[in-house]
């Protein structure tokens, strides 16, 4: 039975320690932050694609 709940209360400080960083991310909104970032290496690559220009 202490297995069980061992397991259990592994599972609650995984879930509580996801939710505080998913939390801090959303807090401090590093989602876009990463995203502002990582744009200048996007359009780079993005310039360098080759389009089709017939219409």
């Amino acid at each position: 039975m202490t297995g069980i709940l061992h397991a259990i209360v592994i599972i609650a400080i995984i879930a509580a320690v996801l939710f505080v960083l998913s939390f801090a991310v959303y807090f401090f909104n590093l989602d876009m932050k990463l995203t502002a970032a990582l744009a200048p290496l996007f359009e780079k690559h993005y310039d360098k694609i080759d389009r089709d220009k017939h219409l």
